[in-house]
């Protein structure tokens, strides 16, 4: 979601905690079996890591929590001299469009490789780096982001210790491989929020802006588009909502781009207010930790008094 809001972002305080006072959940004295690999924050906020692709590269792939698929850039795949596959269709933050694919052995991220891929392929310009780390590799990990030492985990969610060190841990649902939040409000109307690390911002329903109408929560309105991965552009609405509530805990200045996507009706959310949440406010915490195959979120406040980004 490159570009949404930057001029109204410069103009909002940025994202804090308010008064939260969660129980630590105690550390284990053995950590889980994982990689560890250096992030890197692109001009986006969000965070890419070196990958190998059928043994080559190091290339640079974004971590998004926000994609069903795991996806290779038009360029790369040219370049390794990738198989090429069927068709599939891709719905985008602003549009469905079909697209090629690509067949991938292997994609390695530190010590974790993934196998036997059928990837969709598109402009690396659109996705900002050279591929993309989605949810269908992603279904049996713990994927953790640590915007202190700027690292990615990746990790068995199912082994042992995988609660250490977190105030917050959040049960959801899963739907078409991602995980969605139930429990949240934003300025006192019940939201469902999808973990979106591939959007550097946030984006609303129309269900959930005109619930915010409705109890004369919804400020004066600014006119925007944002960009999906397919190159198409999206016009939005940009406000800023003052709190979202998760957990006992509560964010901020939420920046909301509210348009009709299309990614809310495959995901059956287009009919109450939902939100996908994006890096803006994710790194007001310390840590986010993506749990998929126990389909819980855990969260590390860190000091709320230090309003970390």
């Amino acid at each position: 979601m490159a570009g949404m809001g930057l001029a109204l972002a410069m103009l909002v305080a940025d994202p804090s905690i308010l008064g939260a006072k969660p129980a630590l959940v105690p550390a284990s004295e053995e950590a889980p079996a994982e990689t560890v690999v250096e992030g890197w924050s692109d001009a986006h906020a969000r965070m890419t890591v070196n990958v190998l692709v059928q043994g080559a590269g190091p290339y640079r792939f974004l971590v998004d929590t926000g994609s069903q698929r795991t996806v290779v850039s038009t360029r790369l795949a040219q370049v390794l001299g990738l198989q090429a596959g069927p068709q599939a269709r891709v719905v985008g933050i602003a549009a469905t469009h079909r697209v090629a694919t690509a067949h991938v052995e292997t994609i390695a991220v530190g010590s974790r490789s993934f196998h036997d891929l059928t990837v969709p392929l598109l402009e690396g310009e659109n996705i900002g780096a050279d591929g993309i780390l989605g949810t269908d590799s992603l279904q049996h990990e713990r994927v953790l982001l640590d915007f202190t030492h700027n690292a990615i985990h990746l990790g068995d969610a199912r082994a042992g210790g995988e609660r250490r060190g977190f105030e917050i841990v959040v049960r959801a649902r899963r739907k078409s491989g991602r995980l969605i939040l139930t429990d949240a409000k934003i300025d006192g109307v019940h939201v469902d929020v999808v973990i979106d690390t591939g959007a550097s911002g946030s984006v609303g329903n129309p269900a959930l802006q005109r619930a915010l109408a409705g109890r004369k929560r919804l400020p004066a309105m600014l006119k925007g588009s944002l960009s999906s991965v397919t190159g198409h552009d999206l016009p939005v609405e940009i406000g800023i909502a003052s709190k979202l509530e998760l957990a006992g805990i509560s964010v901020s200045n939420v920046i909301i781009a509210y348009a009709d996507a299309p990614a809310f009706g495959e995901l059956k959310l287009a009919k109450r207010p939902a939100i996908f949440l994006g890096m803006r406010e994710l790194r007001v915490f310390k840590r986010v930790a993506i749990d998929f195959s126990t389909r819980k979120v855990l969260l590390d406040i860190g000091d709320p008094a230090g309003n970390r980004r």
